[in-house]
């Protein structure tokens, strides 16, 4: 079993390596030629600095608060060369991804866990691959196929809990997804699962209705399973770059989001929107898709990215 895990830990390393390389190749090789191209720090050498940070989709609260460090660090340790700014730059942005000790509680006792986000992001896929990540943990996992909008997320959701082998409740387009959470719930206890996983839809263009929706949800949730505890996962595609920013922003005003999953880091430019998610909203990424296969999704380490995102 350890020998499996570190294999698969390993696997996924040199995934996320390689799934950043356009990442890498948008903000590493720009830093790297201004470290190289400068004989002398001033404020063109910071200006240039953070414009490839900003368009590498750091965002622009991270990227000045990395500046600002930056700049702090050469004055405290009286550096002269630019070359010697490449290790204080990296240590800068691993310390914006720090939002303190992610927690997995959700994984410890008995729990519900809302999966929301738009059509498009993964996020059924991710519903499914976290299902099956928790049944290897010897996990008791209900599904609840509770987003009913999309015609073809009961099959596809059913698909994914057929291969992690866990029971799914709902899935029948056009159901009332808070009676499909209410029938879960009474599922999850009858079976005395230890997750229930709920796939909920995400039409953010229709806020009005989401927020209802989930108010609905989570009515039910108290009502019938006042003792689980409870974690909300938002999807988003990283290759959207500042637009899953903005996805995050308006799903945080609607729910109580405790976490991210970042899908989609392979073969994106834009992974740098991890760093802009953790700085600006101060809610953890908990996860990270590199692929299509379950051992794909992996907990997110922000040190483990930084340091794949600089690998030479």
């Amino acid at each position: 079993m350890g020998e499996g895990k570190e294999k698969e830990k390993r696997g996924f390393w040199s995934r996320l390596v390689s799934g950043l390389s356009k990442t890498r190749d948008n903000i590493v090789s720009g830093i790297d030629s201004i470290f190289n191209g400068f004989s002398s720090i001033d404020d063109e050498f910071y200006e240039e600095i953070e414009e490839i940070l900003i368009m590498g989709d750091i965002g622009v609260a991270a990227t000045e608060s990395i500046i600002e460090n930056l700049k702090q660090k050469v004055r405290q340790e009286r550096i002269k060369d630019p070359s010697e700014c490449r290790q204080l730059l990296i240590n800068s942005i691993r310390e914006q991804m720090d939002v303190g000790e992610t927690a997995y509680r959700f994984e410890e006792e008995r729990s519900v866990v809302l999966v929301i986000g738009v059509n498009g992001v993964g996020k059924t896929t991710s519903v499914g691959k976290l299902a099956g990540k928790l049944r290897d943990q010897r996990k008791k996992v209900v599904l609840a196929a509770a987003d009913t909008f999309r015609a073809a997320a009961g099959n596809q959701l059913k698909e994914w809990a057929n291969r992690a082998g866990v029971d799914m409740i709902g899935g029948q387009e056009g159901q009332d997804p808070a009676a499909v959470v209410y029938d879960a719930v009474a599922a999850a206890k009858a079976r005395n699962a230890d997750v229930l996983l709920c796939d909920t839809a995400g039409r953010l263009h229709n806020k009005k209705n989401l927020m209802e929706e989930l108010r609905k949800i989570n009515r039910i949730l108290e009502k019938e399973y006042p003792e689980a505890y409870r974690e909300t996962l938002v999807v988003l595609d990283a290759t959207t770059g500042q637009n899953a920013l903005n996805q995050a922003r308006e799903f945080s005003s609607v729910a109580e989001i405790t976490g991210i999953i970042l899908t989609k880091m392979d073969g994106t430019a834009k992974g740098g929107i991890a760093v802009a998610i953790h700085s600006e909203l101060g809610i953890p990424v908990k996860y990270i898709g590199v692929g299509e296969a379950i051992e794909d999704l992996q907990k997110f380490d922000p040190d483990q990215f930084v340091d794949a995102l600089f690998e030479k």
